[in-house]
């Protein structure tokens, strides 16, 4: 069954060489207790560990069931260990921080066998060795005899063919001894007990053979093996594998022995997770503050559709800041460079056709809030003061109108109505005062009212006149203001009366979108004034003649004459072809709607016939993000130092567990755990650390964002700005576990490379 042929072994420690076997062989019988005697040094122990393949001979060869272990790799010697050897050791060599029970199943683990099996087998073997009742102790609560006879159950459950005693009785009394050397007896009935002792009396009353060492060699056995008695079975080794929940098990175990290191090894390198944990969760909480701010403000910030438009993309953005060009700055050579203006390339001259104008009323109305063309018609207004009679310069914008009935829009939106009402179908102003019922004066005067205060009902009261364009022109071809008669053309009855309807001012928390004040006018009183002037003298003569008569100059010989007469008249007011269009979209995502139906009337037009669109809330919105985001990095990398600080200090907490459980690991090897699964549990030591010190820093984390809120608020007004992400969280966790692991990856290497001879001696 076993036979050691020709087996040498030496050890080398620098220039001296200390041959421990010198050319031993030995061939075992299949159930037999032979008893290795010999003084210290004799090389007995060197055998024993041969024999149980946790060292490894020079020359010769171990032969079990006439295989040859010539050509055994490592992961061949762990299966040997786990299913055909059992190991008896003199100090005992229990996994001190797991119970009697999990000692005894450790090696039924490593063999893959399932949980309920293993537990009925370790419960058997335990109540052969009488400790059954002791099973859910810890080692340390067990007398010697009682470990003993654990490290003997443990040997036994594997069901092996080799148990191997190293010195069993050593550390006992002799009446422990007693019951000990009875009961490996009882094995010897079916196994082959191998039990190296100084002891020749132990050796004489208990074993059925002895062999005797001397300075490494074989000098006397008493009952050799008959060439008849051979046995010609093979063996049958099965894999091992630890599974990573028994590793963590191991090392949770190993950690609850040290509470307190592991507590503050865990908080110490929980303080990266904490430092970006915070970050975080600011720069979540102000992305929030500024994702709510675009939607109650920049949402409906108007999509601006003009005939010079801007383009305001990113990319033109920062060639605007870098000069528009990629060149190297400050260069050496006389010379310069000749290129375009980068304000020039941004710059795109929209043509608003009738076709466009058509495409834009078939827009889904269900997206917009408020719709507002502005045109270029010009408004002939004129007051009465104090003063006498006033020319009222025309600054004003048409108020948006709202293009569904019985919604809010966006006049509704963003302001209260103080005073009237505002009827869109009926000429007529609005005065918008800001948050501090403030107005500008040129707006006061327009109105023809004066002083520091006015009160709403003289503003109801106030009243204007737009004179039509024949009676304001008087003679076409002499220009107008010479001939100009403010009092006759404000009593005419052909003037048209405009008042303020309503005085709105800007809701609270809206002042960023609609900031200011001024006049503004409805709709109807642009429709009015086209409908008025349509059938003008003055602008009939436009259409007629290639002539300007406001300026007696034909319109070729004027500069830039390009639709000059087509301005021309809708500057008199006698058609409606807008310079812009404001489109006021109810959210961001009725703006994307929008935003598609713009960019699809280009596809398949060229550049020139294209109808380009400014969106400012999205440039807006993407500077701000870019800003925020930008903060959010730099501060992350500042608290990122921390993290790599804790995966040093992981990886020297690891090297030293590794040093403190160096015995374990001689033990896990001597029951045929692979290099492999040495690591695995240390890899699971450093993931619990990574686990509880990422779990800790989220949870100090959160609790911090409590007080930083109290501190933001007061400082700026702004509530529960810190907004812990759960995803941010998750994350947080999930990189601090990578990060320890990688940490303790040296260490847990080094753990798996140790000579299981030399761990065992450890202490």
């Amino acid at each position: 069954m076993l036979e050691l042929k020709n087996i040498k072994k030496s050890y080398k420690t620098g220039e001296f060489v200390q041959h421990a076997l010198k050319d031993v062989s030995i061939e075992f019988r299949k159930n037999e207790f032979v008893c290795i005697l010999g003084a210290s040094g004799s090389g007995k122990t060197t055998l024993l560990n041969i024999i149980g393949g946790l060292d490894r001979y020079d020359s010769g060869d171990l032969i079990i069931n006439n295989m040859s272990t010539k050509k055994f790799k490592a992961i061949d010697w762990d299966r040997y260990r786990n299913n055909c050897v059992g190991f008896i050791f003199q100090n005992y060599n229990l996994i001190p921080h797991i119970s009697v029970i999990d000692n005894v199943e450790m090696g039924m683990t490593l063999s893959g066998i399932s949980a309920s099996v293993r537990r009925k087998n370790a419960s058997d073997a335990l109540k052969k060795v009488g400790l059954l009742e002791h099973a859910h102790k810890k080692p340390s609560q067990l007398s010697g005899g009682q470990m003993q006879r654990v490290a003997i159950a443990r040997a036994l459950v594997n069901d092996p063919d080799i148990i191997l005693a190293d010195e069993p009785t050593g550390a006992l009394d002799t009446k422990t001894s007693v019951q000990i050397m009875n009961l490996i007896k009882d094995i010897a009935k079916d196994k082959l007990v191998i039990m190296v002792t100084h002891n020749p009396e132990l050796a004489k009353d208990y074993a059925s053979r002895i062999i005797e060492f001397q300075d490494g060699k074989k000098i006397n056995d008493s009952n050799p093996l008959k060439k008849e008695e051979k046995d010609d079975s093979l063996i049958n080794i099965r894999k091992t594998a630890m599974s990573f929940a028994t590793a963590l098990k191991l090392s949770f175990n190993n950690i609850k022995t040290k509470k307190g290191r592991t507590f503050l090894t865990a908080f110490a390198s929980s303080i990266g997770i904490i430092g970006i944990g915070l970050v975080l969760s600011l720069s979540n909480g102000f992305k929030i503050e500024v994702d709510n701010f675009e939607k109650n403000s920049l949402s409906q910030s108007p999509v601006i559709i003009s005939t010079q438009a801007m383009n305001m993309s990113e990319e033109n953005m920062m060639k605007m800041m870098e000069g528009g060009s990629d060149r190297e700055k400050y260069p050496d050579k006389k010379e310069v460079y000749v290129e375009k203006d980068v304000m020039e390339s941004m710059m795109h001259t929209n043509v608003l056709t009738k076709e466009y104008l058509d495409y834009l009323k078939d827009i889904d109305k269900t997206n917009l809030s408020g719709i507002a063309y502005q045109s270029a018609t010009h408004l002939n207004v004129i007051n009465k003061s104090e003063n006498g009679y006033n020319l009222v310069t025309d600054s004003w914008t048409v108020l948006p109108s709202n293009p569904n009935e019985g919604e809010q829009g966006i006049i509704e939106n963003n302001f209260d109505v103080l005073l009237g009402e505002i009827d869109q179908n009926v000429p007529g102003l609005i005065l918008q005062i800001d948050n501090r019922n403030g107005i500008y004066e040129s707006a006061i005067e327009a109105l023809g009212l004066s002083g520091e205060t006015i009160s709403f009902e003289d503003i109801m009261n106030a009243e204007l006149k737009v004179a039509i364009n024949d009676e304001y022109y008087l003679e076409y071809g002499k220009g107008f203001m010479p001939n100009l008669d403010l009092e006759s053309l404000y009593n005419s009855e052909n003037s048209i009366t405009l008042k303020v309807q309503a005085i709105i001012r800007v809701k609270e928390g809206k002042e960023i979108l609609v900031s200011g004040s001024g006049l503004g006018y409805t709709n109807a009183l642009t429709e009015l004034i086209i409908e008025k002037n349509k059938d003008s003298k003055i602008v009939n003569a436009q259409r007629e003649a290639n002539y300007n008569i406001l300026s007696n100059q034909p319109f070729d010989d004027l500069p830039n004459s390009n639709n000059n007469k087509e301005t021309m008249i809708s500057y008199l007011g006698g058609e409606a072809t807008p310079y812009m269009i404001l489109l006021y979209p109810k959210n961001f995502d009725s703006k994307e709607n929008i935003l598609d139906y713009l960019d699809d009337y280009n596809k398949g037009k060229d550049e020139a016939e294209s109808i380009q669109y400014t969106d400012m809330a999205s440039m807006i919105s993407s500077l701000s993000g870019n800003i925020m985001d930008a903060i959010t990095i730099v501060l992350i990398a500042f608290s990122s130092i921390s993290l790599v600080v804790s995966s040093i200090m992981i990886a020297i907490i690891t090297y030293i567990s590794v040093l403190e459980r160096t015995k374990e690991i001689g033990i896990l090897r001597a029951l045929g755990a692979r290099g492999k699964d040495v690591k695995r549990v240390f890899n699971a030591e450093t993931f619990i650390i990574g686990l509880a010190s990422g779990l800790l820093g989220i949870t100090i984390a959160y609790v911090l964002t409590f007080p930083v809120n109290i501190v933001i608020e007061n400082l700026s007004g702004l509530p529960n700005v810190a907004k812990l992400n759960i995803v941010h969280a998750l994350i947080l966790v999930t990189i601090n576990v990578i990060l320890t692991i990688i940490g303790g990856a040296i260490p847990s290497r080094m753990a798996s490379k140790k000579d299981p001879v030399i761990a065992l001696r450890s202490e």
